[in-house]
Parts: structure tokens; C-alpha cells; sequence
């Protein structure tokens, strides 16, 4: 089971979601608020998932930095009431894999999650077999001592 962690400045947008993804299977393991404080206790967790509220504050990208810097291996969901396509391009240089729009559907949030993240093992899947062709010299076969 995947480790989920919520960060949204709304304690009532928290609570809705960590009760669409525990009814949807998923192990929320912790929730706070954007702040410092709140989001190094979100990342001593290690969780596989984090579901992000960045807000509109100035500097709302670098929550996101922070984020996928701490959590390189982390798939990280932008949640939002209003989603921009200038705000889709920024998130996703800055790490962001998946989108949620408020308000929640669980249905359409559960599908999300589940495409993101199966789109996610299929990347490091081909990345791996990449990586090992790489690795095999030419011919496809290991060279003897």
C-alpha cells in the first residue's frame, strides 16, 4: 500500500480528500498546512505520495521545489480549485505528475491517482530496460573474462 500525505492551507479540504483516498484504499499517513513546519513533518514521513495545495501565495513554486527535492522518488499531485495551463506548465518543471481539481469527484480523483501512478511505474519500467541495454554490450550478450 502507498504512503500518502495531504498539504493544503484548508483543514476541511485535508479532511475531505484523506476521506476520498482512505475509502478509495490508499494509507493517508499524515496531513498538514503549507507552512515550514508543516511540510518537514510531511517529509520525514517518506511517503510515496504527496497531494499538494500550493496556493496563491508569491512564492508557491518552491513548495513544490522543496517537495521533490526531499522526495526525489515521491509522486507528487498538484491539488487546485483552479487549475491554468500556465500553472500545469510550471508545475511540472517543478515536479508535479498528476493533478487534482477541487472540488473533489472521489471517482475522477481515485481514476487520477491510479493513471499517474501507473504511468509512473511504466516510465521507470522502460527506464530500467534502457539502463540494462545499455549495459549489455553489442550482440546482446556479456562478455566472458
Amino acid at each position: 500500500m502507498l504512503k500518502v500525505v495531504i498539504i493544503d492551507t484548508s483543514a476541511i479540504s485535508r479532511g475531505l480528500l484523506n476521506t476520498v483516498l482512505t475509502d478509495g484504499g490508499h494509507e493517508v499517513v499524515g496531513d498538514a498546512n503549507t507552512t515550514p513546519a508543516g511540510l518537514a513533518r510531511m517529509i520525514k514521513l517518506q511517503p510515496n505520495v504527496v497531494c499538494v495545495d500550493i496556493g496563491i501565495e508569491p512564492d508557491r513554486l518552491s513548495i513544490l521545489d522543496t517537495l521533490h527535492q526531499a522526495l526525489p522518488r515521491a509522486i507528487i499531485f498538484l491539488v487546485s480549485g483552479k487549475i491554468e495551463p500556465e500553472l500545469v506548465t510550471e508545475a511540472v518543471k517543478h515536479g508535479v505528475q498528476g493533478f487534482i481539481v477541487k472540488p473533489f469527484n472521489s471517482v475522477t480523483v481515485l481514476k487520477t491517482i491510479r493513471a499517474t501512478i501507473l504511468k509512473f511505474v511504466r516510465r521507470q519500467q522502460t527506464r530500467a530496460v534502457e539502463t540494462e541495454a545499455l549495459d549489455t554490450p553489442e550482440g546482446g550478450e556479456e562478455e566472458s573474462p
